[in-house]
């Protein structure tokens, strides 16, 4: 891969575009008027890596770069947990949340996708599960050095429940019945990929592909005419092999699994996906779930509430409402695929 740098680690003429759990795949020639541009950072705790379709262009390449981390530290400041002066973090640290807070339109748009996902999948997508992932040690906090208790567990997910917060419109406000712990790890990152892209629309760039730590949303098509053709990890912890490759156009993909990010204790791997419904790290057969959807923020949360659900009541939900899923289930003899017949048609190989 052969790189020519315009500003250190940031942006880069990319003939091939690879991240973390998606991998593009490339090997075609570029028209001389149009070649793809990488513009990567750090953000997130991970990374960004993002893929636009344009002319050589410097100083627009420079103005669409700091436009980008711009977009990035504004979803960061407004959403993160690991921030104390987030937007979201100040109101998770007010002691009596029963009065309307107001919230910046961004924060509420994902605050109702949350409880639009949350209600589909009947719990199983929780943005207030936050306290019982850091009492896993999977949060800001470190890992504990006991697995939590039974009582532990119970008296901490009493108090967590998706319905006990309440989203006002006009103005954007939230408020909660009892003060809860707002963890938007499960969807902000897809958020993020969607700000980037409006951005970039708004720009008047008009193909792209815009990845953080795995979730990517692609529009238009590559220099060549071709779609964006993104691979599906397999589930393993150890190296990186593609299971299913998949041709996108104007669409976003995110994937969930138990593979990466866990610790193990007294023989036991402790999965980083808590069941609202338990308190307790996943334990079923589903090793990763990939979602398609139009908007990368409803991708990212599908895949966490399909993942926590596993596959049986994931696939039935998803063939219901038409959504295309594909679901890799860990077995005896390895690993089976399944696919909804709305995800068929994106397949490539």
């Amino acid at each position: 891969m052969t790189f020519r740098m315009l500003r250190p680690a940031r942006v880069a003429l990319a003939s091939a575009f690879a991240a973390l759990a998606i991998v593009a795949l490339a090997g075609c020639s570029f028209e001389p008027e149009e070649q793809i541009w990488e513009i990567s950072g750090p953000v997130f705790g991970t990374r960004y890596h993002i893929s636009v379709v344009l002319t050589d262009d410097q100083e627009r390449l420079e103005t669409l770069s700091d436009g980008i981390e711009r977009v990035l530290e504004g979803v960061d400041a407004s959403m993160s947990t690991w921030r104390e002066d987030s937007e979201l973090s100040r109101f998770n640290q007010q002691p009596d949340q029963s009065d309307w807070t107001p919230v910046s339109e961004e924060l509420f748009e994902v605050l109702q996708k949350a409880d639009e996902i949350s209600k589909l999948t009947d719990g199983a997508f929780d943005v207030t599960i936050g306290p019982v992932v850091n009492l896993w040690g999977f949060g800001p906090q470190a890992q504990p050095e006991t697995i939590p208790s039974t009582e532990e567990l119970a008296e901490v997910l009493s108090a967590t429940g998706f319905e006990k917060l309440e989203l006002r419109a006009s103005p954007p406000s939230v408020r909660a019945s009892t003060p809860q712990y707002v963890d938007l790890s499960a969807i902000a990152k897809g958020y993020g990929v969607d700000a980037v892209a409006r951005f970039l629309d708004s720009q008047g760039v008009q193909a792209y592909l815009v990845e953080i730590g795995g979730e990517v949303r692609v529009n238009g098509r590559k220099p060549d005419g071709s779609t964006w053709r993104l691979a599906i990890e397999q589930p393993i912890s150890e190296g990186r092999q593609v299971n299913r490759v998949v041709s996108l156009e104007s669409r976003s993909m995110a994937t969930s699994g138990d593979y990466r990010n866990y610790y193990e204790s007294e023989g036991r791997r402790y999965s980083h996906t808590i069941d609202p419904a338990t308190g307790e790290p996943i334990t079923h057969n589903l090793a990763s779930v990939t979602v398609i959807a139009a908007d990368c923020m409803t991708a990212d949360a599908l895949a966490t509430g399909f993942n926590v659900m596993g596959y049986e009541r994931a696939n039935e939900l998803a063939v219901r409402e038409n959504i295309p899923a594909y679901f890799i289930v860990r077995t005896d003899e390895g690993f089976e695929t399944h696919q909804t017949p709305a995800f068929s048609s994106y397949v490539t190989q």
